[in-house]
Order: structure tokens, then sequence, then C-alpha cells
């Protein structure tokens, strides 16, 4: 009869089951739980995204808008929703409440494909407040910090026109020419050139020419006058001479 050996695998598995099969049967049903729960989470996730979807989809007033963003603040629609209210609110001309929103949206997107589009939008409605020097300070921290994004290009020629009313004509040249460097592919390089063409430097900033001395000239020997010489006397002027007076004194005869 056939002995079976302690390393059999047969009994070593045999064993380690009969020892073990509490532990491997718990680990199993949590796995299987957490399974389940991360597909319940999935599906339930699905169906809340594709709801908050919906509700943008349908939304219109800002209202509905501030509904998505309360009701379903974690989905993508939610995000979407900050983006489309405060569009809505830039329309009716309530620009600080647009950026309010706008800043909620970036404090909890801050790595959203859309977060340099939000930040343009916040410098362009403290353009519209008539903030220029934050409005100029906003699109040159953009340009600067995502050089990159095609927001860049966007802020750059931006704030071109704002140099123009500060009458920093040199300034903007410069910002233009930034631009037909370093971003020959954007959309915008037509406009720039357009820009470039029509800023022309003011007088005061040209550089004055160089002032030529004119060589001496040689000296012009001037001959003297002419003596005047008087007019030939006319005949009635002339003095007309006498006729001789016969002699008075006696002829001496011989």
């Amino acid at each position: 009869m056939p002995t079976l050996s302690s390393s059999d695998p047969v009994i070593e598995t045999r064993f380690f089951w009969d020892r073990h099969k509490k532990e491997v049967i718990a680990a199993l049903v949590v796995a299987l739980l957490a399974v389940a729960a991360f597909g319940g989470y999935r599906l339930y996730s699905d169906r809340r995204e594709k709801t908050a979807a919906s509700l943008l989809a349908e939304a219109k007033a800002p209202a509905d808008f501030q509904k998505v963003i309360s009701q379903y603040g974690d989905t993508p629609a939610s995000a979407s929703a900050y983006l489309f209210l405060a569009d809505r609110q830039r329309q009716e001309k309530k620009f600080s409440d647009a950026n309010s929103t706008l800043q909620s949206f970036l404090d909890k997107n801050p790595k959203h494909e859309l977060a340099g589009t939000a930040r343009l939008a916040v410098a362009a409605n403290l353009e519209s407040l008539g903030k220029r020097d934050d409005a100029l300070a906003a699109y040159q921290r953009l340009a600067a910090s995502e050089p990159k994004a095609f927001t860049a290009a966007l802020a750059l020629l931006s704030t071109v026109h704002i140099l123009k009313e500060k009458n920093q004509i040199e300034e903007a040249r410069r910002v233009c020419e930034t631009i037909l460097t370093q971003y020959r592919e954007s959309v915008v390089t037509m406009e720039a050139t357009r820009e470039l063409r029509s800023l022309k430097v003011p007088d005061s900033a040209k550089p004055a020419p160089p002032t030529s001395i004119a060589a001496p000239s040689p000296a012009v020997s001037v001959a003297p006058p002419a003596p005047v010489q008087s007019a030939a006397p006319s005949a009635a002027a002339l003095p007309v001479p006498s006729a001789p007076k016969p002699s008075t004194s006696p002829v001496k005869k011989p």
C-alpha cells in the first residue's frame, strides 16, 4: 500500500484549507463586497451624471443653472453650469457677479480644461468694469502662467487694446511682435498684424534726427562798385563862344 508523503501537494493544500478556510472565505467576501460597492457607485454615479446632464440641457434661466450647481455639485455638468451661468450674467452686464461665479468655478475645478478660458473671461469682465489696470495685469498673468495654451495669444492681443487706450504705443507694438514671433500658428496672428500696421509711434517718442553742421561757405569777394560816370553835358548846357570883337586901336601906317 503506497504511503503518502508529507510533502504531497494535495495533502498540503487540504491542510491549508482546513486551517485557513475561514480567513480565505472572509477575504473573498470582502473582495466581492468591494466589487459590488464599486459597481453600485458607478451605476449611481452614471445615473447621477445623466440626470445632471439632462437638467443642464433644459436649463435656460440663471436659477436653472444654479439648481444644477447646488444639487449636482460633484458632476461634470455642475462645472459647465458655472460657465453657462457666468456667461448669462455677463450678457446681463452683471460683470461683478459673473466674476464671482467664475472664481467659484476655478476654486472647485482648478485643473479643468476650461480653467484658462475662465481666467480670460475674468480679465474681460474687469475690462468691462473700467478697471483697465486690473484687467491688464490679469491678461499678463494668464499669458505668463500658461504660455503654451491657446488662451495666451488671446490674452496678449487683449493687452494691445488696453495699451493703445493708455497711449503706450511702443509697448503695444512689442506685444504684437511677440505674438507674431511666438504664436505664428495662432488664429490671432492676422489681427496682430493688422494692429501692428495701424500703430504709429508718436513724434515725441521718435529719436531726434542728428543735427548736421553745414560747412562754411567760401568767402565771396565783392568787387567794389564801378565809379558812376556823369552823363555827357547836353549841347544846350555847353557855353557858346562869343564872336571876337573888332579892335578899336588905330592902325599905324608905315
